[in-house]
């Protein structure tokens, strides 16, 4: 992986480049970034650059053994964690390395839900236990193989929970020549007594144009529809993939008919799509069927406060958010909005989807058949 193969962050490309020519690599650094943003891709383009034997003036080489062998993720001194769904107690990272290798090299962006996946977890959670601390503890002990420095890419830290206490000592006080790297979306969710002992690189989420340009140029998008699922997945280049992978199941058609049985009351017709279409979905398709849902009423809110400018839909699109600005108002917009969020949160949380659909279907009808809100503490 090459600072060169990743999509924006020049800014912080060059100060990691500084850093490493500067002679200034901290010993443990948190890349925190949102969900998509490329901050895994970074840390290893990171640990490349630091080890590439012919390094250029702000790129590895790509072309040593060393670049090489991280090309692969196979360099015996790049250590990986992350999340995993241990089946026993002395399970750790390594047990999972092969299905890492080919879900990271084939999507460096990937979020936790396509990492999940590859796991078949159904329900199971995951998380990086106290074998895996131990693990790291005894892998870093050694001296390294080949390399000038030793590096551990540990993804997610959110999943160490106490765990990560068996690390302190480890990541303040370090064997020479080993580098930390923890890369998180979260910063809440660390442990504090591991952030006070690392150096915070802040990660922005990618911008419109960039994710735009991406899909044009590698995914062979119109111009139209890049720009759709660019608007959609704001920054997020995991949620562009699940929208670009998406795009076969209907979702403007499904959502058209849904809202068409909820404004009219057409309780059967309601049902059947709720049993026939949203409950059998499955749940990655649902929950990227309520973003692309929660997307078109923001578009709604827009046309209706006369920024259509900012508005990027095709024209069957555009022609029905138009429409239905001027049928109904922002109040009742933005209940739908909270909604379709609480719905989403659900989804993630393993619910029956028949029942959280037409329990959602029914506050819909509410909403905009009998114009009668969802009581709770959101809407005083």
């Amino acid at each position: 992986m090459q600072f060169k193969d990743i999509i924006g962050h020049k800014e912080i490309k060059e100060h990691l480049v500084r850093t490493v020519q500067e002679n200034r690599v901290s010993h443990a650094q948190l890349f925190l970034g949102p969900e998509g943003s490329g901050s895994l891709a970074l840390a290893y383009a990171y640990a490349q650059f630091l080890n590439c034997e012919n390094k250029q003036a702000s790129d590895s080489c790509g072309e040593c053994s060393s670049c090489r062998k991280y090309g692969k993720l196979i360099h015996p001194d790049l250590h990986m964690s992350y999340p995993f769904i241990a089946k026993h107690k002395e399970d750790t990272a390594v047990d999972y390395a092969e299905s890492w290798r080919k879900s990271f090299l084939s999507n460096p962006y990937m979020g936790l839900e396509h990492w999940r996946n590859q796991l078949d977890a159904d329900n199971k959670q995951v998380n990086i236990n106290i074998a895996e601390a131990h693990a790291i503890i005894k892998k870093l002990s050694l001296k390294a193989f080949e390399a000038e420095y030793k590096v551990l890419i540990m993804w997610l830290p959110e999943y160490l929970d106490t765990q990560g206490n068996a690390l302190l000592k480890l990541i303040e006080e370090p064997p020479e020549k080993t580098l930390f790297i923890l890369v998180a979306e979260n910063q809440d969710k660390i442990l504090n007594t591991i952030i006070s002992r690392t150096q915070l690189v802040k990660i922005k989420k990618l911008g419109y144009n960039e994710v735009a340009h991406y899909l044009m140029t590698t995914e062979h998008l119109s111009d139209q529809e890049a720009s759709e699922i660019a608007f959609i997945s704001d920054g997020n280049l995991q949620e562009a993939f699940n929208q670009l992978h998406s795009q076969t199941n209907n979702q403007f058609g499904i959502l058209v008919n849904w809202l068409r049985f909820v404004v009219s009351d057409a309780g059967t017709n309601m049902i059947s799509l709720v049993e026939e279409e949203l409950a059998k979905m499955g749940r990655e398709n649902q929950k990227s069927f309520l973003f692309y849902a929660i997307n078109m009423m923001r578009q709604i809110i827009l046309i209706k406060e006369s920024l259509s400018s900012l508005v990027f839909l095709s024209t069957k699109e555009l022609d029905f958010v138009q429409k239905f600005a001027l049928h109904y108002s922002i109040e009742q917009i933005e209940a739908t909005i909270n909604l379709f969020e609480e719905t989403h949160y659900f989804v993630e949380r393993n619910a029956n989807p028949k029942i959280l659909f037409l329990d959602l279907s029914l506050q819909l009808t509410l909403i905009y058949k009998y114009k009668t809100f969802p009581k709770g503490t959101q809407y005083i």
